[in-house]
């Protein structure tokens, strides 16, 4: 299933992935970085391996030789692998346990604040003012 890879292929400079974090964070930054460089499918199976560490790595070197057939299905078996990794996607609900420190400046408190609503992509802009008051 792996292309030749061409001799100018260099390979990306992201974050080792260890089998402890958020597997899509990982696969992004991957298929981001694949993106940039202009990586086929066949050469996405043989760069991806390169950026695992420890679990990940011997979790690879587990799987039968000839037992992919896509990238794609390579992306699914390492989601599954490790989906227990995963970050929980926040709700509307936690934007409203953000709260002002009494020693906080109000300009850190908004930094915070504003932090908190890029991690729930949903919440509309009532739920937000709500919220902040």
């Amino acid at each position: 299933m792996a292309d030749e890879l061409p001799l100018n292929c260099c390979t990306p400079t992201i974050v080792e992935y260890d089998g402890t974090t958020d597997p899509m964070e990982h696969l992004s930054r991957f298929e981001n970085a694949a993106l940039l460089h202009r990586y086929t499918d066949g050469i996405k199976y043989r760069v991806f391996v390169t950026t695992f560490a420890r679990a990940a790595q011997q979790w690879f070197n587990q799987l039968l030789v000839g037992a992919i057939r896509s990238f794609q299905e390579f992306q699914s078996l390492f989601l599954h692998q490790f989906a227990s990794n995963r970050k929980l996607q926040k709700t509307e609900l936690s934007l409203f346990v953000v709260r002002q420190k009494d020693d906080e400046p109000l300009k850190e408190y908004l930094q915070r604040f504003n932090a908190a609503t890029l991690e729930v992509p949903a919440a509309t802009q009532e739920v937000k003012a709500s919220a902040f008051s």
